[in-house]
């Protein structure tokens, strides 16, 4: 009897299928990676907006990811590398050279502005595809004082790993390889003052959620009139925590559709995938993190189950699972994930809206 295929073979095939998928989305727009399409280091309600678009509509967005790139000679350090200095590296130069840095490390496209977008509405933002961009490498990197251990490196510390797209896999050594599983670390409205890029917030920004991968989707509260979307901080990989500072940071193009759900009654960033939603808890400290996380996973389960608090209290101490999302972002994240199969027979209700 065969045995299961190899998992370079499983993921050729869904590489395959993804590519299949994708030539049937025609997206409605296209939003390239420039200095006059990104901001540096933070979000903000006062940037003008780079596109604007209506709700149902798609757009193919482009990223790039300057974590652990120095920007006082960032040519050298791809030299260095044997990184070419083209397609998506070419991109992050030009910005590098002339965008303004904020208070954030990350390179955000956007924003995009969403035709009748309002505060008490919310922003549906469903992941079509997202895969790394030409030259395929991604970065890992830390230094002293920063990260879950910030004592471990007593020196700045960076890994180049490049990416072989073929079999979907990262070689991290000449043993150990990851698998590729791309995502974007950063999807948020603009909040209603400019804020670092770093921390996350009930307008999402730097939620780090691996789970947003294509099929999945992202649910923010808007905040400022358009909504006002911003994109970035591609990962190739990353385990739930983050916990050395980084992910493998590398530069991104997305596709999206936004739809805007008028008054939905969702007052923080919350998501789904095909199996699972996800609800998010975020706090500088961790032990209230989780408690908003519980507390939010609650509401799901008797608005949809149809039950009271406790009976939902102890469905969530029964069948979700809690994880941390990120612990290096000074806020941070704890993701519930609730199973859709729990609902199985109970009919159909949105998850979002006032708790029974």
């Amino acid at each position: 009897m065969a045995g299961p295929p190899p998992h370079g073979a499983v993921r050729s095939a869904r590489r395959r299928l993804r590519e299949k998928l994708m030539e049937d989305i025609k997206p409605d727009h296209v939003l390239r990676c420039t200095p006059d399409t990104v901001v540096w280091g933070f979000l903000a309600p006062d940037v003008a907006p780079v596109l604007h678009i209506r709700s149902g509509e798609t757009v193919e967005v482009d990223t790039v990811n300057s974590v652990g790139v120095p920007s006082d000679d960032p040519e050298s350090f791809f030299r260095e590398q044997g990184i070419a200095i083209e397609a998506a590296v070419a991109d992050m130069v030009a910005i590098i050279r002339s965008v303004p840095k904020g208070p954030g490390p990350h390179v955000l496209t956007g924003p995009i502005h969403v035709a009748g977008a309002e505060p008490g509405d919310v922003l549906e933002v469903e992941v079509l595809d997202v895969s790394p961009r030409a030259p395929y490498y991604g970065v890992s990197f830390t230094r002293p004082g920063v990260g879950s251990l910030p004592g471990l490196p007593d020196a700045p510390w960076l890994k180049l790993l490049r990416f072989d797209m073929a079999r979907g896999v990262v070689p991290f050594d000449e043993v150990l390889e990851i698998p590729l599983a791309p995502f974007m670390g950063t999807m948020g409205v603009a909040p209603t003052t400019r804020v670092s890029s770093i921390p996350p917030g009930v307008f999402g920004g730097n939620i780090d959620l691996k789970d947003m991968r294509p099929g999945a989707r992202l649910y923010l509260p808007v905040q400022v009139p358009g909504a006002l979307f911003f994109v970035g901080d591609g990962h190739a990989a990353q385990g739930n925590g983050e916990v050395s500072l980084t992910g493998l940071e590398t530069s991104m193009r997305g596709c999206f559709r936004f739809r805007v759900h008028k008054a939905a009654g969702i007052a923080w960033p919350t998501a789904e995938t095909a199996d699972h939603y996800l609800v998010l808890g975020l706090d500088e400290d961790l032990d209230a993190a989780a408690a908003l996380a519980v507390s939010r996973a609650v509401d799901v389960i008797c608005r949809i189950a149809g039950v009271d608090r406790l009976h939902a209290y102890s469905l969530a101490s029964l069948v979700v699972d809690f994880e941390l999302t990120q612990i290096v972002d000074g806020v941070k994240g704890v993701h519930g994930r609730i199973p859709k199969s729990l609902f199985a027979g109970r009919g159909a209700s949105e998850f979002w809206g006032p708790c029974a």
